[in-house]
């Protein structure tokens, strides 16, 4: 069974940073791509930034300049570093993973539970 834990969230004030981190474990053979979404109340669920496993990273343009995405292949982690925070950025944070089982295994999708992100003004 494969699962996906994240860390890192919390309330901050407007203008601090936090930094969220996603561990994946299980029999899996290797992670194409990991991301991070997040879902505010009332709103749709929306990608804020993805990475390859090869490092081509993509963010939503409300967080282009501020956060950063990066992974540790070896160690099947990503992090997502936020910096100058704003109130909107409040959210529940999920991880996203899309693995394979084996060479030949079709590609799977996995998301963490959440972690909620609270930014005050």
């Amino acid at each position: 069974q494969v699962q996906l834990v994240e860390s890192g969230g919390g309330l901050v004030q407007a203008g601090g940073s936090l930094r969220l981190s996603c561990v994946a474990s299980g029999s899996i053979f290797g992670i194409n791509a990991m991301g991070w979404y997040r879902q505010a109340p009332g709103k749709q669920r929306e990608l804020v930034g993805a990475i390859t496993s090869g490092g081509t990273t993509n963010y939503a343009d409300s967080v282009k300049g501020r956060f950063t995405i990066s992974r540790d292949n070896a160690k099947n982690t990503v992090y997502l570093q936020m910096n100058s925070l704003k109130p909107e950025d409040t959210a529940v944070y999920y991880c996203n993973a899309r693995y394979r089982l084996s060479s030949l295994s079709d590609l799977y999708n996995r998301w963490g539970q959440g972690t909620q992100v609270t930014v005050s003004s």
